[in-house]
């Protein structure tokens, strides 16, 4: 860079022709629209040798030229200029990172009349060209030149240079190592400053990273205590409901998980079971999950749908159509910022096998026929909860008979996908479901998960898996 205190270069009275060489055509288009800007007309050669062409085509004013280029190199092409009588005193600027001292020696041994090191600020460069263009290089100079020995690193070299010559080379070097040093002076006052701000932000990252920690540590006391809240909404360990057989199996894919399920008594005769999906993952579905398990609730109170106590004492279920239908009505409100679940909820009536059943949006009922029959998939179309106002969900009814086998399940099941992203799909788990049917009811239910887990390889499910099964031997 140019030392600040020159200010920028002063514009000439009078634009001149500047030959430049430069092998990059950024660099070289660079330069050359700040030397047009500056009022100079250019030509540019992208070799050495195309740039001598362009002097002795036409004899320019000044040359500026990068040294590494291909063909001819910058202190071949100065050379080449300098060794000619009609072009030996057009002043010749090397472009040149000075890597090495010995490119002092070699520019003069070339005849360069001054450096510019790269990268340079274009204003410097050109105060440069001004000074040589104001102080014109004579022809007799050539007449004192002498030949010059001069040891560097080391090395003797001998060349032949003339004054005026030694004295811009002096200048021109002299003035990169003051603007080298200056820079250099900026750069450590910049580090310093950096380093300062470094570690003051390493002490400010300390102590986030410890806050983090302590907020982490506080979440996942948080995570487990809600993780315990949820596993009330499972299946009792002990529960027995008469002349039934129960299975379940709960998978979530996260701590938290906006699946659960539930089998119990709501009085002599009946029986509960539902699974419930809610969209999503994480503590918001979660945190649902748990509002909704709250109106599911087999005992009586102020907020159990599922059964209510009258006047005379005595305990009513609700049918699974009127509980869908209320459940809708209460959450409708956008308090969950959007989220919605789907339910499926049945009653059996345990004396006598009937089962009646409401889905909201939710996968098909699966009945397994205990004669050997084929797996049914007893479908129904119908809205998620929470997802349109003012729905009336229908009921539906199975009569089952001795041995029949019904399976619930979320979507985590038939929407499991493998690594190609293909879906486990509904014929699948059919055709477990059937391949299982001699088998107790919970090998049944493992199976079905083993399947499903297995055809998730090798990341697993990416969804909640629920499966609740239950079997009627009256």
């Amino acid at each position: 860079m140019a030392d600040e205190s020159d200010g920028p270069a002063p514009p000439p009275t009078t634009g001149v022709d500047v030959v430049i060489a430069e092998d990059s055509r950024i660099q070289a288009r660079m330069l050359q629209r700040r030397l047009t800007e500056a009022g100079h007309t250019v030509r540019w050669g992208e070799t050495g040798a195309q740039a001598l062409a362009l002097v002795k085509e036409r004899r320019p004013a000044i040359i500026v030229s990068d040294i590494e280029m291909p063909e001819m190199t910058g202190y071949e092409f100065c050379a080449a200029v300098k060794n000619d009588p009609a072009l030996r005193t057009v002043p010749f600027i090397l472009l040149s990172t000075l890597s090495d001292p010995i490119d002092i020696i070699r520019g003069l041994d070339s005849g360069a009349d001054n450096y510019v090191t790269k990268p340079y600020e274009p204003d410097y460069l050109l105060a440069r060209m001004n000074a040589l263009l104001e102080t014109p290089l004579e022809a007799a100079d050539d007449v004192a030149a002498a030949m010059l020995e001069v040891t560097l690193a080391g090395q003797k070299f001998r060349v032949k240079a003339g004054r005026q010559q030694v004295l811009n080379l002096l200048v021109s070097t002299f003035e990169n190592a003051v603007s080298k040093n200056q820079e250099l002076v900026v750069a450590n006052q910049e580090l310093s400053v950096a380093r300062d701000g470094l570690q003051k932000s390493n002490e400010e990252l300390s102590a986030l990273n410890a806050e983090i920690s302590r907020i982490n540590a506080h979440m996942v006391r948080d995570l487990k205590a809600a993780a315990k809240v949820q596993q009330s909404l499972l299946p009792a360990d002990d529960v027995e409901i008469p002349g039934t057989r129960l299975a379940w199996k709960y998978v979530p894919c996260q701590s938290l998980a906006g699946d659960f399920l539930n089998a119990f008594r709501l009085d002599d005769e009946h029986a509960g079971l539902y699974v419930v999906d809610v969209s999503g993952h994480g503590v918001p579905s979660s945190l649902m999950a748990v509002t909704v398990g709250r109106f599911l609730s087999p005992k009586v109170s102020d907020s159990s749908l599922l059964v209510r106590q009258g006047s005379d004492g005595r305990i009513t279920v609700s049918s699974p159509a009127e509980v869908t239908t209320q459940l809708n009505k209460l959450f409708q409100a956008d308090e969950f910022s959007g989220l919605y679940f789907t339910i499926l909820y049945g009653v059996l009536h345990l004396p006598t096998g009937r089962f009646d059943y409401c889905s909201g949006g939710h996968p098909a009922l699966v009945r397994l026929p205990a004669g050997g029959g084929d797996v049914e998939l007893h479908v129904t179309e119908s809205f998620p909860v929470a997802f349109v106002p003012d729905v009336e969900y229908t009921q539906k009814t199975l009569q089952l008979v001795p041995g029949d086998r019904l399976f619930l399940y979320s979507d985590g099941v038939p929407e499991a996908m493998d690594k190609d992203r293909n879906p486990y799909g509904d014929d699948a788990m059919a055709a477990c479901i059937a391949a299982s049917r001699a088998a107790p009811i919970e090998v049944g239910v493992a199976s079905l998960l083993e399947a499903v887990e297995t055809w998730c390889q090798p990341n697993g499910p990416l969804d909640d898996v629920s499966i609740l099964a239950v079997e009627w031997r009256p």
